[in-house]
């Protein structure tokens, strides 16, 4: 019971750890008074948001291959420290370049080192029937920290402006993530995750572990389905998360549509929870199967969304859809390619969550710049998600033990 207490407190630590870490999205509140009270153009103001993705896309790889090899806490004491401190230098920043170097490039590598320890670490302390809950749990941290953050951060502004907001946002992190990620380690050598209630028998047996690394992961033809369909369907949804106040405007005459973007950051990480729970009981290629025809047939009727009630049915399905993403590609590499080399082989695989980050905007920029409406990214939305469609229906499990065989071989 003890050690049960032990992984339950690492699943806790690591949920809080991600509602720090989700300072990300408060930055469209920190992009107005940019703009607003600073008189800061668009470009500018959007810059260091679009460089801390980049970044964080890439230091999650980095990341990912040392807390394999050094275990999670010191990556995870970098990562915080790196946050807080690079909050606290944008409070001191007077232009665009300097927001760059202190929010895109440090507090965004310190989300990504931060981002890449917590589901390893997590998941080696529960049974691998849990690898899809508590992925759930801990990616719903990161998406839930919209939800206070963007209120936290608006009513910081306007008491204090936006340096003095940077200032104590970036103290709050040092003081609150810091000592949580102190808490996280790996279990120790030959520690057996408690078997959940309930199993037993023939279910509770598990398979000689798998151990894999990238560069094995590299020579599977499902990794690079796997990798396709991460791609496409994270650019489909973060297609609508970036645009939805913009869409309510255009397509119902609604000026301020802030409820939107909560609506889709609770269904964003409810659904994180309840896919990670739903990929145990059926598998993670056929939950994503269900999310991509759910994601699909919301982008084929975005067009026709024109009221309240129809946009908020609309953002809560995205919300779902994209969370669901966040919470199951992690344990379908876990399964795939074992725990061992996590940390690198899902860093690999999270730069098609980079490259839609690219993708999504530009589509529905060109879309909106050409024809006036989103119905034409709509329409190319909902193509990709059709073909992650198909490539869940082809998609198999790797049979680790022949590619293991092969690798030793080669």
């Amino acid at each position: 019971m003890k050690k049960f207490d032990r992984a339950m407190q690492i699943l806790v630590a690591g949920f809080c750890i991600n509602l720090c870490m989700g300072i990300l999205y408060a930055w469209s509140v920190f992009k107005k008074a940019l703009v607003v009270d600073l008189g800061w153009s668009n470009a500018d103001a959007s810059m260091p948001y679009t460089v801390a993705i980049i970044t964080f896309a890439l230091s999650l790889l980095v990341a990912g291959i040392l807390q394999d090899r050094m275990g999670p806490r010191r990556v995870l004491i970098m990562g915080a420290i790196m946050v807080g401190l690079g909050m606290i230098a944008s409070s001191f920043a007077t232009s665009p370049l300097m927001l760059v170097l202190t929010f895109g490039v440090l507090t965004g590598c310190g989300i990504g080192f931060g981002y890449a320890c917590l589901s390893p670490a997590a998941m080696k302390w529960f049974h691998p029937s849990k690898k899809g809950l508590v992925n759930g749990l801990i990616a719903a941290g990161f998406g839930l920290a919209a939800v206070y953050l963007a209120p936290l951060t608006s009513s910081l502004i306007a008491q204090y402006g936006i340096n003095t907001s940077f200032l104590i946002l970036g103290c709050a992190v040092l003081v609150i993530a810091v000592p949580l990620a102190c808490t996280i380690n790996n279990p120790p050598a030959g520690y057996t995750p408690a078997l959940p209630a309930g199993l037993s028998g023939d279910a509770a047996k598990t398979s000689k572990p798998v151990d894999i690394n990238w560069r094995g992961m590299l020579k599977t033809p499902q990794f690079y389905s796997l990798w396709f369909m991460y791609a496409l369907a994270s650019a489909a949804g973060l297609m609508i998360i970036g645009n939805i106040t913009s869409i309510a405007s255009l397509q119902a005459d609604i000026s301020d549509a802030a409820y939107l973007v909560v609506i889709l950051a609770i269904f964003n990480s409810g659904g994180r929870v309840v896919a990670g729970i739903l990929s145990d009981k059926i598998g993670g290629v056929k939950t994503l199967m269900l999310a991509f025809i759910m994601q699909g047939i919301n982008m084929v009727m975005f067009a026709t969304f024109q009221s309240d009630f129809t946009l908020m049915i609309g953002a809560a399905v995205a919300g779902v859809g994209y969370g669901t993403l966040l919470a199951v590609f992690p344990s379908i590499i876990a399964d795939f390619y074992g725990l061992k080399n996590y940390g690198a082989n899902y860093g690999v695989l999270y730069t098609a969550w980079g490259i839609s980050g690219f993708i999504g905007p530009v589509v529905a920029a060109i879309a909106v710049d050409t024809t006036g409406s989103y119905t034409m990214a709509y329409t190319i939305c909902a193509a990709m998600v059709g073909v992650a469609i198909f490539l869940s229906f082809i998609t198999k499990p790797v049979d680790a033990e022949a590619l293991e065989k092969k690798l030793a071989n080669a």
